[in-house]
């Protein structure tokens, strides 16, 4: 195959797990409500508030780990 071809099929794969991880935020964003989780750090001091996403992040982290080694194991 050539490599338009292949650059073809790497579009493809690519634009079909920006849906998967699209439809996982959707969901999520239903399930965790407001988008934040226990854990998350929100310091807010007059007009200026920081949010900090630390139990995101962790969770978001294993679940990505998970699916990778998954995925990398086959």
């Amino acid at each position: 195959m050539n490599d338009l071809g292949q650059f073809g099929r790497l579009l493809l794969v690519g634009g079909g797990l920006l849906l998967v991880l699209g439809m996982v935020l959707v969901l999520l964003a239903r399930i965790v409500p407001g988008g934040r989780l226990p854990g998350d750090i929100m310091i807010t001091r007059g007009p200026v508030s920081c949010f900090i996403p630390l139990a995101t992040s962790l969770l978001l982290s294993l679940l990505l780990t998970i699916l990778l080694n998954l995925w990398l194991r086959r």
